[in-house]
């Protein structure tokens, strides 16, 4: 007999980015894994803070994709730099989903994402109690994380929001977390607390390795949110372009700002390719030497679903983000570590970078490691075990 699950999340497609590709992932595989799925989200808005053609005027809309239940439910979408707006527009969700808890029936098994804290909170506040299994999924770690990006200051909102992510652990009945630090964090609050290290592998057929052609210079590529966490217009600025292309896919807040950089910089190989789909994208990354995975600022608890993303496209990687991505980086052999912040060692670590690096087997055996060890499915029957 299938067993009842609900999914509470801010991301979910037709979103993208890597939040947006884990929760689906996560719920495809369980209802794969005999579970009735259900999901509650708002009605699609991220990044451009408008919701979606197609959803606008409603209040919810349900939908059937792949034999899961999709609620959309109403938010005041905002992706203002406005620190109310985007309270707001938190508020407005947890609100929808307050009405959803009154007049729903919610399973026994119900899995949160945080952050955004807030959202948590709501869900954890009113669905608490004795016989509910109450799943919470740490992708990051707030507002320690908002602390390190410069987003929040050490005041009283931060106390504030430092209660508000003790009272979500305390209420889970298990932890979710997508590194090792993060475990550790949750774990020295509440020791005995039950966790779960639940990477952010990716689940796709991995394509046929492809050498890349040379006209002499390495072809890096970022792809991913275009946001002030990774800095990518000032790795614009700051790289040594000698014997190098940088090639840009995405969308985010530093979008004008790249885009007016290489307008006023036509003789330097950057180039922007704008948005695209993640099956389009898996297909372009394909014909690149390395690609690049920055952080402006090393983040406590943050590890790139890039990371594992890349190393199933066999995709050589430059990592320059601290922490424990370098770790997994290292430790399995898929490219190489710059000094995160340092602009000089970067450089330096692309100037010792050949393109034969980036060879046929060097591809193949980055593909080959992810697929031993970054598997989807063996997580999720590990993770199913225990649901």
């Amino acid at each position: 007999m299938k067993k009842d699950v609900l999914i509470i999340t801010s991301y979910f497609p037709p979103e993208i980015g890597a939040a947006s590709n884990r929760i689906f992932q996560l719920a495809n595989g369980l209802q794969q894994h005999d579970f009735n799925v259900t999901v509650l989200t708002p009605l699609p808005n991220y990044p451009t803070g408008k919701i979606f053609d197609g959803y606008t005027g409603k209040f919810r809309h349900v939908s059937e994709e792949k034999n899961i239940t999709i609620n959309r439910l109403w938010i005041y979408a905002s992706n203002s730099k406005n620190k109310l707006l985007r309270l707001i527009a938190m508020l407005s969700y947890s609100f929808s989903l307050v009405l959803f808890f009154i007049f729903n029936k919610i399973p026994k098994t119900v899995i949160v994402q945080s952050p955004p804290l807030i959202v948590a909170f709501t869900s954890m506040l009113f669905l608490s109690n004795k016989s509910r299994n109450l799943i919470l999924n740490v992708s990051d770690l707030w507002p320690i994380a908002g602390l390190e990006l410069g987003a929040l200051k050490k005041n009283f909102s931060y106390k504030m929001l430092e209660k508000i992510e003790r009272y979500n652990y305390k209420k889970a009945s298990l932890i979710l977390g997508q590194s090792e630090e993060i475990l550790t964090h949750t774990s020295s609050m509440f020791p005995n607390k039950k966790t779960f290290l639940y990477r952010n592998f990716p689940d796709f057929q991995p394509p046929k390795i492809q050498q890349t052609t040379s006209d002499g210079k390495l072809k890096i590529v970022y792809a991913g949110l275009l946001g002030i966490a990774q800095g990518i217009y000032r790795l614009c600025n700051k790289l040594d372009y000698s014997n190098i292309e940088l090639h840009i896919y995405g969308s985010g807040a530093e979008q004008l700002l790249i885009e007016e950089f290489i307008s006023q910089h036509p003789k330097l190989p950057v180039f922007f390719h704008g948005q695209v789909t993640r099956d389009e994208l898996h297909s372009l990354l394909l014909k690149y030497d390395i690609a690049i995975i920055p952080l402006l600022n090393r983040i406590y608890g943050s590890v790139p679903s890039k990371i594992f993303e890349y190393a199933r496209l066999g995709l050589p990687m430059l990592y320059f983000g601290g922490g424990e991505g370098e770790n997994i980086i290292k430790n399995n052999k898929l490219g190489w570590i710059a000094t995160s912040g340092d602009y000089d060692d970067l450089n330096r670590i692309i100037s010792t970078i050949e393109i034969k690096s980036s060879s046929l087997e060097r591809k193949q055996n980055i593909q080959n490691t992810a697929v031993q060890n970054f598997d989807f499915n063996s997580q999720l029957k590990l993770l199913k075990s225990i649901l």
